[in-house]
């Protein structure tokens, strides 16, 4: 006889995204972000007596069968913290059990659990009303709680600044810019905008340009039409690939001027994006041998120390409204860190 689970047991109701998988995947792309859905760390002890059929099974392998809901390293790691009771004995990961056991649980949060709490932060709001904000993000600045980022992220600010957005998926957020990119973003502060706006984006009728500095002199335009996933050796990394599992990547680019770095050709581009795979541009620039100024993942390593990011900015960004369906169009002026670098580059734009 297989051990039951207690109608005791606690276990937490996972809440459905209203979004289709293949919506958020346009958005979201390799699904990197985790939803854990905004619901609060339950520390409720999860109390069950064992069955005959577990006789001869280790401890923690009976337990991860039991409430499956926590993965099996954090099911160890509170075995090993103590967390854990067999017959009021501190259990121990490799015990055999017998059957017949109490067993006590008593669960302790991770970093993650906190992720989605509000968080007072200046927030630069280009534009917003009850459907959605425009936000100029400075570079630094995490978009999406994350393993390494589990707080002091743009979602967090967004929690404090309309505590109400926290019943939208996602809290709102229908794209992301790497950390290190600065530059607009859109937030729906409804389902009903949020799915608009997904729908556009996947329509790719959302209206996306960057300006970047590259190492070289790229043709004046051209189109790069090449599908991308994640890289086959280094998961941190995206590529250019041909595997089943790459994607389509779509991003044309026009050169806007050049000027030179450390004796070294650098060009100011200006990139418009149809798809929004991550890295995108940086991977795609860097596949035509013209990777960002300041890239370390996919640049001129030796020269990384010349900016102190990848120097990339979301411009201007153009949509329809998701409620009012009106245009919109909004941009905004160089960060003060790249508008110097240009001036170092010796060259000179407006705004």
């Amino acid at each position: 006889m297989k051990a039951s689970i207690p109608s005791e047991l606690h276990t937490k109701e996972i809440q459905s995204d209203p979004l289709s998988d293949d919506l958020v995947e346009e958005l979201y792309d390799e699904a990197e972000a985790e939803d854990n859905s905004g619901a609060a760390f339950d520390a409720t002890p999860i109390i069950f007596k064992l069955d005959d059929g577990v006789c001869g099974d280790r401890l923690d392998k009976v337990i991860a069968r039991l409430i499956p809901q926590f993965s099996r390293s954090r099911l160890q790691q509170w075995i090993a913290g103590g967390h854990v009771s067999v017959d009021g004995q501190v259990g121990r990961s490799k015990m055999t059990v017998l059957g017949g056991e109490q067993v006590v649980v008593c669960p302790q949060s991770a970093p993650e659990d906190h992720a989605y709490l509000p968080e007072a932060m200046a927030l630069d709001i280009v534009f917003e009303d009850k459907a959605m904000l425009v936000i100029n993000k400075p570079a630094g600045l995490v978009v999406h709680p994350a393993a390494g980022n589990w707080s002091g992220t743009l979602l967090n600010g967004l929690l404090h600044h309309f505590p109400a957005i926290g019943g939208v998926p996602r809290a709102g957020i229908v794209h992301r810019l790497d950390k290190d990119t600065s530059g607009l973003m859109v937030v729906a502060k409804s389902l009903e905008a949020q799915t608009d706006l997904v729908r556009q984006l996947q329509a790719r009728t959302v209206k996306r340009e960057y300006w970047a500095l590259v190492w070289g002199k790229p043709n004046l335009t051209g189109t790069i039409e090449l599908p991308m996933a994640r890289h086959p050796r280094d998961r941190i990394k995206m590529a250019v690939s041909e595997s089943p599992s790459a994607k389509p990547a779509l991003t044309h680019f026009k050169r806007l001027a050049v000027g030179a770095l450390d004796g070294k050709a650098v060009s100011l581009v200006e990139c418009r994006l149809e798809t929004g795979r991550t890295h995108q541009i940086r991977v795609h620039m860097a596949h035509l041998g013209f990777p960002l100024v300041g890239d370390v993942l996919y640049g001129k390593q030796h020269l990384a120390s010349i900016f102190g990011r990848q120097a990339l900015q979301a411009r201007r960004l153009g949509l329809m409204h998701p409620i009012k369906h009106k245009e919109c169009s909004w941009e905004v002026g160089m960060a003060a860190d790249f508008a110097e670098l240009l001036v170092r580059s010796g060259i000179v734009v407006d705004g």
